[in-house]
Order: C-alpha cells, then sequence, then structure tokens
C-alpha cells in the first residue's frame, strides 16, 4: 500500500491549472470533481461554514475513520481545498464572483433553482466570466412532473428499471449494492465538463451542462431498453442465479464447497465436459438453455458445489471457460490482481490518521493521477484561499466574526 500525501514530484496532472469552485453535496457532484481533482485541477470545495458537506455527518453502520470522519466524505473529497462560506451574505457573493472572474468551472447539484435563487446561477456566472463553464447535476432535470421530488439513488434505480430487473424473481427487486446512479452521474459530468472544455478552447464560449440521475441511467441501460421497447417485452427475473434477466444458462452465479463463483457466456459443451457429468447435455440446445433455464442452473450448481472454488476456477480457465470468484470488499483489497495494479492506497488525514482508499483509475503515460491533498477539514483552506484573493489578515478576521467566513483546519 503507497501513502501518496506527499507533495507530488512527477509531472503535472493532465488538468494543473484548472480552477474548480465546487458546490456539490453528497456523492454525484463530489465524485466528479474528485475525479477532475486526481488530475490535478485546483477544486476548491464551497460548503457551509461549521456543518460543511451533508456527507461529513452520514456514516454506514454508525462508524467513523479515526473516530471523527465519515467515510463517505472521505471516500468523494480528497484532493480539494474547503472554503467555508454562509452562501446568503453579501460578502460571500462578493468573495464567489470574485473567484469566478479567473474561475474555469462551476460545479452544482443543489434542488433546481436553488442556487439560482441564492444569486449563483450559470447567467449570474457568465456575466462575470463568459468562459465559465457551469455543470448542474440533478435527479430528474429541471423541469416536469418529477421536478420536485428528491432525485436520491435508490429512488432513481427503482425509476429507471435496473432494480425491477436484478434480484430474483421469488425475492424483492433489489438494488446495486452502491450509489451506481450517483455514480453514472459523475461520469457523465466529467465528461460534459471536459468536452465543453475543449469546446472552449475552440470557440473561447463558456457553457452550462445539465446532468440528471434519471437520464444517466437511462442511457447506460440503452441495451436493456432496445430490447425491451423493440419487442414490447419486460424482462422476467429468474428464480435462480442466472446473471442478467435477458441471460440464458449457464450465464450466473455458482456456489462452491467454500463459497461462489461466476460463470460468463461459454460453451455449454465445454462446461459440461469440466464438471464431469455428461447428463447435463440433455439441457445442451438453445432453447432448452433459456425456457428452462432456473432447471439448468439448480442442475450445473448440483456439480459446482462438488468443487472447491480454486479447483474448479483452475479447471474452468484451463478449458478457456470465463470464469471468476465473488469476492467481498475485503477479499477484493487483497486481490492479486488489485495489489498489482497499485489500486489500493491510503493517505494520511489530520484527525481521521491513515485512510485506505481506492486510488485513481485511470492511468496515463506523461500526466499520472495523484492524490495530493486529504479530504478537507470544513473551512480547512478558507484562509488561504481568501489571502490569494488579496484579504489581509484584518478582513479574514473580520468576516470570520460576522460568520460570513468559516475557519477550520487541524487543532
Amino acid at each position: 500500500m503507497t501513502d501518496t500525501t506527499l507533495p507530488f514530484s512527477g509531472a503535472e496532472g493532465a488538468l494543473s491549472g484548472l480552477r474548480i469552485l465546487d458546490f456539490s453535496h453528497l456523492l454525484q457532484g463530489p465524485f466528479a470533481t474528485q475525479l477532475l481533482a486526481d488530475l490535478g485541477a485546483d477544486v476548491i470545495k464551497i460548503e457551509r461554514p461549521g456543518k460543511g458537506d451533508l456527507f461529513r455527518s452520514l456514516t454506514f453502520r454508525n462508524k467513523w475513520v479515526g473516530g471523527t470522519e465519515s467515510p463517505n466524505h472521505l471516500a468523494w473529497n480528497r484532493n480539494k481545498r474547503s472554503l467555508a462560506l454562509d452562501l446568503k451574505s453579501a460578502e460571500a457573493r462578493e468573495i464567489i464572483m470574485k473567484m469566478a472572474e479567473e474561475a474555469d468551472v462551476v460545479v452544482q447539484n443543489f434542488r433546481p433553482g436553488v442556487m439560482a435563487r441564492l444569486g449563483y446561477g450559470y447567467e449570474a456566472f457568465a456575466a462575470v466570466n463568459p468562459r465559465i463553464v457551469y455543470c448542474s447535476g440533478s435527479g430528474y432535470g429541471e423541469e416536469g412532473p418529477y421536478v420536485s421530488r428528491p432525485g436520491q439513488d435508490m429512488l432513481i434505480q427503482g425509476l429507471t428499471g435496473i432494480m425491477a430487473a436484478t434480484g430474483q424473481a421469488d425475492q424483492p427487486p433489489t438494488p446495486v449494492g452502491a450509489g451506481f446512479s450517483d455514480q453514472v452521474g459523475a461520469m457523465n459530468m466529467v465528461y460534459g465538463i471536459l468536452a465543453a472544455l475543449l469546446w472552449r478552447e475552440r470557440s473561447g464560449k463558456g457553457q452550462e451542462i445539465k446532468v440528471n440521475l434519471m437520464a444517466g441511467m437511462l442511457a447506460h441501460q440503452n441495451q436493456e431498453m432496445v430490447m425491451a421497447m423493440n419487442f414490447n417485452e419486460d424482462f422476467e427475473r429468474p428464480n435462480s442465479g442466472i446473471g442478467h434477466p435477458g441471460m440464458d444458462a449457464p450465464f450466473g452465479t455458482y456456489p462452491t464447497r467454500d463459497g461462489w463463483i461466476t460463470i460468463a457466456m461459454s460453451p455449454y459443451a465445454r462446461l459440461v465436459e469440466v464438471l464431469g457429468n455428461p447428463d447435463l447435455s440433455r439441457f445442451d440446445d438453445p432453447a432448452i438453455l433459456y425456457d428452462r433455464r432456473d432447471e439448468v442452473w439448480a442442475a450445473l450448481a448440483e456439480e459446482t458445489r462438488r468443487f472447491g472454488s480454486d479447483d474448479l476456477l483452475d479447471r474452468l480457465l484451463e478449458a478457456d471457460i470465463w470464469c471468476g470468484r465473488v469476492k467481498s470488499h475485503l477479499e477484493v483489497a487483497d486481490d492479486p490482481q488489485v495489489r498489482h495494479m497499485g489500486m489500493i492506497t491510503s493517505y494520511t488525514h489530520p484527525t481521521a490518521g491513515e485512510v485506505k482508499c481506492v486510488a485513481p483509475a485511470v492511468k496515463f503515460s506523461d500526466t499520472p493521477a495523484s492524490i495530493r491533498r486529504h479530504a478537507p477539514l470544513v473551512g480547512e483552506h478558507s484562509r488561504e484561499i481568501l489571502a490569494e484573493l488579496g484579504y489581509d489578515a484584518a478582513q479574514l478576521d473580520q468576516l470570520a466574526q460576522k460568520g460570513v467566513v468559516g475557519m477550520g483546519g487541524p487543532a
């Protein structure tokens, strides 16, 4: 495991010199800006004095890293600087618009209309800096029958078909075990922002980008939507461990003596040969493998249970059958391929101590992504950022005393 908190001594990041004003909170926006920060962008996280991003107060299983820090917040906010401002104050607006003069990107994922009502809509920033790229994230877009609804990940999964297509038919529809809608939304933010920046280099003009979770989840399920709409048939979830509602056997998850494995698209006859039971050949017909897929799965599972996972995987891989082990998060962290890729790292946090995390996933030959900063404390960089804008110590003290600016940092 590598600690990457030390000053970055290699080449500059691909986005070095880019400044982003980040008003986002929870997962979608913060993940998007963290991806950009990992590539060298200067991300200034603008949050509430004292409380900060809502994710600072939310956690899993009532556990806090180092006893104080939310793992949810730590996961999505490294490489950023925190500026704590009361957005409703006139002084804060003056500060933000002064930063906007030189900023490249604004990111926000408040409910539609909130930023505009506070005086921080796209038009306000564009009036100060016509080259600015302004990216908004929402649950359902900025108008329509759902516009006032909360745009939370699990709700979006339920509304866009993926939950109804996941799990077994005799069990409730199953949400993906991660914030999948939010993470898809974050990726859409990033590609929208990068495309707009490229267009700005060609045209000299900034623009507004609107990303919403519902549209993103539909786009990422296009093959399922194309199938359903063109045949006017919904998918039916299987009762067994078949891995997709549109697939036939053997595609799915199978038990072994000591765990579970996955088997993907593979020649059925070759699988039967490896399992060593010729009677399974009676299912070797495309129609049977789909129409009776639960029965086929059960018959295959009886055979896979006879093997230990390692033994069975060795046999399947030798026969060039697509397969893998089902692993928990902790098992993944110790996976030899994950270790080989350097995907598990850590950084040092002033209150949480060592924070183990996943490293940046995209590799660059000349401008590598890196972890240069810990996830900030609320207002940790307020003085630093405002000093860069020309505020002196007396002015900063006055702003802090009025509650306009929150000053934070390690005790």
